[in-house]
This record gives C-alpha cells, sequence and structure tokens, in this order.
C-alpha cells in the first residue's frame, strides 16, 4: 500500500511512482499516464472552503510537477473563487480586455471569459467585445503583454456550450528540452516583444483607441524562462510576441512561427474536455493554451482569477 510518513501533522503515503507525493485526505494523479509529469488530477480537495497549509502546499508543488492542474465538480461563487486564489498569491486586476467599466459584469478581480453583456445576454457576433475575444482562440501566455507578467491562471467553468469550446495546453519545458542542441543556444538569451495589439492583428482585428494602443505597446519579455522551483527551461512563447530585439521583424515572426509549430506538435498538447463547475489551474510561466471555436450562440460562461508572477520575467531569465 506504499510508505507512510508524516508532512505537516497528517499522516501521508507514497502511493505509487507515478502519482505526487500526497496525503491520504486528496491526491494529485496524472491524467494521461504517458505523460507523468503534465497535468495533473486533483481529488479529495474542496476549493469552496478555507484550504489547510498543506494543501495549498500540495497545490503549489503539483503545479511545479505538472504545470497544469484539473479539479472536477467544484461549486464556486466569485467570492469563493477569488478567496481560494487569493490563498495561493497575490491576483493581478482584470486590465486585459477592452471592456469599459459601465459594460462590466464582474468584478476587477474576475477576468470574464464569455460571450455575455452585463445582462447575462449573447453578444452580437459582431460586437467589439466579442470580436477582441477571439483572441483566446490563438496558442497565448496569459498576461504576457504585461511589463510583470502572469503566474497561475485558475479558470471556473460556470456553463459550457453543448460541443466544442475545449481549451488545449502545450508543455513548454517539453518543447524546450526537444529542441536542437544548436536551436536551444541560438534562443537562450533572445528578448521578444509582447504586445496584444500585435496579437489582435493577427486576426485582422485593429479597432483600437488611442487610450488601448498607448496601454498596450510592446513590453520586453525572455524567450526562455528558468522555474525558480524546479531550474527546468521553457519556452515562453504567445501569440502576443511580435518581434525579437536586434531582429528584422520579418526573420523575428518567421523564427518565432517556427517555434510556435515545434511548441504546439500533438506529443506537447493536451486538450481538456470542460465539465460544469471544472476549475483549472495553469502555469503560464511553463505553458501556452488556446481555447476551441464553439457555437456562437450557445452560452459559454467562464470566469479567470489570474495570479501575477510579481517579478519580471526579465528577473527569472536563464542563467
Amino acid at each position: 500500500m506504499g510508505a507512510y510518513y508524516s508532512q505537516g501533522g497528517s499522516v501521508c503515503r507514497l502511493i505509487s511512482t507515478n502519482y505526487l507525493e500526497v496525503c491520504i485526505s486528496h491526491i494529485i494523479k496524472p491524467i494521461e499516464a504517458n505523460r507523468p509529469d503534465f497535468v495533473g488530477e486533483v481529488i479529495g480537495i474542496d476549493l469552496t472552503r478555507t484550504l489547510t497549509d498543506t494543501e495549498v502546499d500540495a497545490i503549489h508543488t503539483g503545479m511545479d510537477r505538472f504545470g497544469v492542474l484539473v479539479f472536477h465538480n467544484q461549486h464556486l461563487e466569485d467570492e469563493q473563487q477569488i478567496a481560494f486564489s487569493r490563498q495561493l498569491g497575490k491576483l493581478e486586476e482584470a486590465t486585459g480586455d477592452i471592456m469599459s467599466e459601465k459594460d462590466r459584469r464582474l468584478s476587477m478581480e474576475l477576468n470574464d471569459i464569455s460571450n455575455l453583456d452585463k445582462h447575462g445576454e449573447l453578444l452580437p457576433r459582431d460586437d467589439r467585445r466579442r470580436l477582441f475575444g477571439l483572441g483566446n482562440l490563438l496558442w497565448h501566455s496569459d498576461s504576457s503583454f504585461k511589463d510583470i507578467p502572469a503566474k497561475y491562471s485558475l479558470l471556473s467553468a460556470r456553463k459550457i456550450p453543448g460541443a466544442g469550446g475545449n481549451t488545449e495546453f502545450a508543455d513548454m519545458r517539453a518543447a524546450y528540452d526537444a529542441l536542437e542542441a544548436k536551436t536551444k543556444s541560438e534562443v537562450h538569451d533572445l528578448i521578444c516583444a509582447h504586445s496584444q495589439i500585435f496579437s489582435r492583428g493577427i486576426l485582422g482585428f485593429d479597432d483600437f483607441t488611442d487610450a488601448e494602443r498607448a496601454k498596450w505597446a510592446p513590453v520586453r519579455q525572455r524567450l526562455v524562462r528558468r522555474h525558480p522551483k524546479t531550474g527546468r527551461l521553457s519556452l515562453y512563447l504567445s501569440s502576443h510576441a511580435g518581434g525579437i530585439e536586434g531582429w528584422p521583424i520579418p526573420e523575428a515572426r518567421s523564427f518565432l512561427r517556427d517555434l510556435n509549430e515545434h511548441a504546439t506538435k500533438r506529443e506537447f498538447v493536451y486538450a481538456h474536455v470542460w465539465r460544469p463547475w471544472d476549475i483549472v489551474m495553469w502555469d503560464n510561466r511553463v505553458t501556452m493554451h488556446r481555447a476551441r471555436p464553439f457555437d456562437p450562440q450557445e452560452v459559454r460562461d467562464m470566469r479567470r482569477t489570474t495570479l501575477t508572477n510579481e517579478v519580471s520575467s526579465l528577473e527569472q531569465g536563464p542563467i
């Protein structure tokens, strides 16, 4: 049955080498047996209540190993989601969208990842907010367009469409490991420019105000990051990345496109099929993700809390 030991005052057991070291009250297991270190399912933790220090530590440890954690059947109200997220770190405000204050239906601590207006009605197909939100269909890392980007994202599925609308995650650690030695050397110290103006432009969206263009002026991010706990290197890619310092734009974009194609090969990607009240957490430092299409006449109501990384990627680069 495995060896027992003490952790934080609880009796714990190592269930198997394929499972994370866990307490009897909960386990974190890999969702796919062929990828034991990417995407874990958490069983036995109720996120609607205040977590113990042991549970908080287990979630951080699980994130360090898996990069993505899945929690099923978590019936969270908005304030419960915010409270749970705050137990893990400092939240960033939802300033990455184009909703005005009068149009916002959620608090500034929640990102409204939905196709609804503040009255709960479907946004028209040509609504500016909906068209901007289609950028979520591109591979990206949350808030990489901010000087201090995101650490964890925590997405709660409140209402999902009957089909489609899955979210895919790419393991940027495995993608880095699979690069040829020459490419690893080439990318090691590169700095990229990230902006939502660029990522939305890929889709032909250019309906920005002067204030929005100033707000989303390009920021500098490393192309390779070192995880502060595990020491693993990973690619830091995103649809927001539109240039490389010191490179001609066409050459930089061609190079980044090749890297993105490499990093999103099927062997690096997990597709999450949402169930109502799932919570999925991911580490933006070591993953990319994208939403998949669904019928725009169906509701997809997702609410995201986001932990700030607290320091720039320039301060957490490779050595």
